[in-house]
Parts: structure tokens; C-alpha cells; sequence
């Protein structure tokens, strides 16, 4: 039983990182379907993350999972609170400016991650990975540079770049949790269910209903909920047990690069010389951060207490 356990777990792990390129490639999407979407940025957030709930509940049910008590219950519905928070303001961003600029913007989580990542939990990120996430960061400056697919406004990169802060805290609690055995399952319906909680009366308070929308609105709304959220979210909720929080953040970065391009099939939002550039700068640092994951080196990452 014990070596069926060990089995199962190497082979999850192996699967890991080709599972996070899946949940970039869904997440890259989601300003699109946003956009798409004839909703408030508000209600959009509330609802990717009730419909979320409503698709993995009876899953969870099904097979019986065991949810969070206690301390474990506490962290996940902060960690929901901080996701909330993320979406709220991010997807507000997509009002204010460009669906490139937003989403670089809100893509500079790694550099939060890798500094509460060393003073939380003394985890530490290879040089070479370090690297990559600089030299990555240096291409999403390139990109932001870009005025060919609209002005971006100081407040919605202001918007943005909270966002980015508050993804951060909830990727570093996702990964405190996840490593203690919590479910994936469990804990996305409690992150989700305290998201869509914190998103409700925020929605409200701002005027921007809930109900009341179109069929093509609430086609985008399911979209976003199957796609970027389940899996996009979801499979990062999952991968966070297997993979570093600095790695996931770290391929993220790739989102701008999709998003630019699909903002420019579907939305005419056509990139320039700087997004095509930036792009490739990106993809480089996704090299190197990839290269520094893969090659050995010695942890120092202490144990994680247990918070259950």
C-alpha cells in the first residue's frame, strides 16, 4: 500500500510541470472571455469563482473528499479572501487599460512570491531559475512599453500591480496548505466559496449586479469558469504539492505572451515591435527558470509546519 502511495505520488509529480503549461495556456484566456463578457468587472470575479464552486462541489461529494478543519479551514478562506481580492482588482484593470499592459503588469507576482516565499518559508530559488524570472520580467517591461495596443492609464496599472500582490499571497498559502495533504478539491471549493464571499457584497456595495444577463454573457461567464478558472486555477491549486511557488509564478509569465496574441486575433488589439520582442525575451527567461528547476541542487527550504 505504502509503495502503491509512493508510485502514485512520483508519477503526480512527474505530470506536474506539463500540467502548469496547461493552466497557463487556459489562464492566458481569461482577459479575453472578460472582455467578451458584458458584465461589471465585479460581478465577472464573483462569478468565475461561485460557478467554480457550483462545478467541483459534486465532485468532491462524489468521491468523498475530507474538507478542511481548524487552522487548515482559517488558511484556506485567507488565502480565497486573497484570490478574491486579486480578481477584483485585476479584472478591474481590463476597464482602464490594455489587455497586455494589465496582464504583464499583474504578471510581476514572481518577484512577490520569491521575497514572502524567503521570509515565510526560507525557500529559496536556484540562481539560474533567479535569473530566468529577471530576465522574464525584463521582457514584460518590453511589452508594457508598447503603445500600439492602447494607452494604459496609471490607475488600472495601479490596479494591476495589486492584484499581483494579493495572487502572490494566495499562491504562498495555496503552497503552505497543499504540502500538508489538503485535497485539491477541498481546498479550491473553500479558496473559491470565501473568493466568491469576499467578491458579493464588494459587487453590491459598487451598484454592479449579478443577475440579469444576457445569454452571450453568461456563454463568456461559463467559459471563464471551465477554462481559467477550473483549468487554469485549479491545476495550479494541484501542482502547488509537486513544484516550488516561485516555479509556477515564474511560468506565468507566459501569459502575456499568449494573451497579446490571442487580444490580437480575437479583440484587433494587434501587437508591435516591442510586445513581439518582449515576447521572445519572456520566453527566454521561461528557459532559464525551467533549466534551473530541472538541474539539482541542494534544498534549503525547511519543513513546513503543519497547520492543520
Amino acid at each position: 500500500m505504502v509503495q502503491d502511495e509512493a508510485r502514485k505520488g512520483e508519477a503526480e509529480s512527474r505530470v506536474a510541470l506539463p500540467a502548469v503549461a496547461v493552466g497557463v495556456l487556459a489562464v492566458s484566456a481569461a482577459a479575453i472571455f472578460i472582455r467578451l463578457a458584458d458584465a461589471p468587472a465585479l460581478a465577472v470575479a464573483f462569478w468565475r469563482n461561485a460557478l467554480g464552486v457550483l462545478v467541483l462541489l459534486p465532485l468532491a461529494l462524489c468521491w468523498r473528499e475530507a474538507f478542511p478543519r481548524g487552522r487548515t479551514l482559517f488558511y484556506g478562506v485567507a488565502s480565497g479572501a486573497a484570490l478574491g481580492a486579486h480578481f477584483g482588482f485585476w479584472i478591474s484593470s481590463l476597464d482602464y487599460t490594455s489587455v497586455a499592459a494589465s496582464v504583464v503588469l499583474v504578471c510581476t507576482q514572481p518577484v512577490f512570491v520569491a521575497i514572502l516565499a524567503y521570509l515565510v518559508f526560507g525557500e529559496r530559488t536556484s540562481p539560474l531559475s533567479f535569473l530566468g524570472i529577471l530576465v522574464a520580467i525584463a521582457g514584460t517591461a518590453v511589452i508594457a512599453s508598447d503603445g500600439s495596443v492602447g494607452s494604459a492609464t496609471f490607475f488600472g496599472n495601479a490596479l494591476a500591480l495589486i492584484g499581483a500582490v494579493m495572487v502572490a499571497v494566495y499562491v504562498l498559502i495555496g503552497r503552505s496548505l497543499r504540502t500538508t495533504g489538503v485535497g485539491v478539491l477541498p481546498y479550491s471549493i473553500v479558496v473559491y466559496a470565501s473568493a466568491s464571499a469576499t467578491l458579493a457584497p464588494a459587487a453590491l456595495y459598487a451598484g454592479a449586479p449579478l443577475w440579469g444577463y444576457s445569454g452571450e454573457t453568461w456563454f463568456w461567464l461559463f467559459a471563464i469558469t471551465l477554462g481559467p478558472q477550473i483549468l487554469g486555477h485549479t491545476v495550479f491549486n494541484w501542482a502547488l504539492k509537486y513544484v516550488d511557488a516561485s516555479i509556477i509564478s515564474g511560468t506565468i509569465l507566459a501569459e502575456p505572451v499568449v494573451s497579446a496574441l490571442l487580444a490580437w486575433l480575437v479583440l484587433s488589439e494587434k501587437p508591435g515591435l516591442a510586445t513581439l520582442l518582449g515576447g521572445a525575451v519572456v520566453l527566454l527567461g521561461l528557459f532559464l527558470l525551467l533549466r534551473g528547476y530541472r538541474t539539482p541542487r541542494e534544498k534549503s527550504t525547511p519543513p513546513v509546519e503543519p497547520v492543520a
